[in-house]
């Protein structure tokens, strides 16, 4: 019992110290892809193992094409947790808790990702408040749309939609895959975002084999998608914000993403924030009650933080449960 008892405090200070250390060193900057912490960041080294790879699982059988890639995506997955469990495995059963816990929490740190968004969000933010679009597009990494003939409210508003996407792909969906799975489900949930990112696309090149990477995201991040967008919703009116508008928002345009879940979070933010998010030509998101500034992106921010803040102490609930009456993930 008193070993479960440790193994509990255990995770929950690896996952307190891992949302710190990305609060502290951030991640390294997509603007400058030639930089080693960059090249060897696990999320760049998953997107480039899937684009080497990708090419075996092709065939000119669209069904047979499908069933490589379920292939492609387990292989992917599989190249990155499995060395993973393995290694921390033994490092816990046979080294220490202590160095287990040190190179998982440096491990979990590399599936999050607050830091950095954090930053550009208001640096865009100042830059849109000064009309200074060239300074503004300096921060397009926020979304892959085109930002080249964005004017100040595009802009913002890409910025606050990637904001409410990346929420769950890059901070909530890990920390609780985490406290579900341990290290090894972070690092499993990391390889399935990455591939529907480089695969998961309705293009020629990647409808069959992508198909069940895009389908295994939708699936993995279906209940924390709508959770969050329940909790976002309690944050605006912890915030005083409209969480009435927010709640009416979301139910109206959650479906007018393409994406099954992504429509949620930035439904929620639009009516929280009174504002409306369109991405030209493909949807349009709340109603333009208020103007999209700079200080919108701010408020977006703030919702984010109240948001995680919400969902790691359901994480550190999590975590005690499935380690004091379930196992002992890795």
């Amino acid at each position: 019992m008193e070993l479960t008892v440790l193994n509990v405090v255990i995770a929950f200070i690896m996952l307190v110290l891992a949302i710190l250390l990305d609060l502290a060193l951030g991640d390294p900057s997509p603007n400058y892809p030639d930089r080693w912490v960059f090249k060897l960041h696990p999320t760049v080294l998953m997107g480039k193992f899937t684009k080497k790879i990708e090419p075996y699982f092709k065939n000119p059988n669209p069904k047979t094409e499908k069933v490589l890639g379920v292939l492609l995506a387990l292989t992917v997955i599989g190249a990155f947790a499995l060395p993973v469990y393995f290694g921390l495995w033994i490092i816990f059963s046979y080294v220490s808790i202590f160095v287990y816990a040190f190179i998982g929490i440096i491990l979990l740190k590399m599936t999050i990702c607050i830091k950095l968004e954090t930053d550009w969000a208001k640096a865009a933010a100042k830059a849109i408040d000064a009309s200074d679009l060239p300074e503004a597009k300096k921060y397009s990494h926020f979304s892959r749309r085109e930002s080249k003939d964005l004017n100040g409210a595009e802009m913002g508003s890409a910025v606050i939609e990637s904001m409410s996407e990346n929420l769950i792909d890059f901070k909530l969906s890990p920390m609780m895959s985490f406290a579900l799975f341990g290290v090894t489900g972070a690092i499993a949930f990391r390889a399935i975002n990455t591939l529907d990112g480089m695969v998961g696309f309705k293009t020629k090149e990647h409808i069959n084999t992508g198909w069940f990477s895009a389908n295994l995201d939708n699936f993995v991040n279906f209940i924390p998608t709508r959770l969050t967008a329940l909790l976002m919703i309690v944050a605006a009116a912890i915030l005083r914000l409209d969480a009435k508008n927010a709640w009416r928002i979301a139910h109206r345009d959650h479906k007018k993403t393409p994406s099954r879940n992504h429509g949620w979070p930035m439904a929620v933010v639009a009516g929280a924030l009174r504002i409306q998010l369109e991405k030209p030509g493909q949807y349009i998101l709340g109603d333009a009650q208020e103007p999209l500034t700079g200080e919108k992106i701010l408020g977006a921010l703030r919702i984010r933080d109240v948001t995680i803040v919400l969902w790691g102490l359901l994480c550190v609930v999590v975590l005690v449960v499935v380690r004091l009456f379930w196992f002992m993930p890795i």
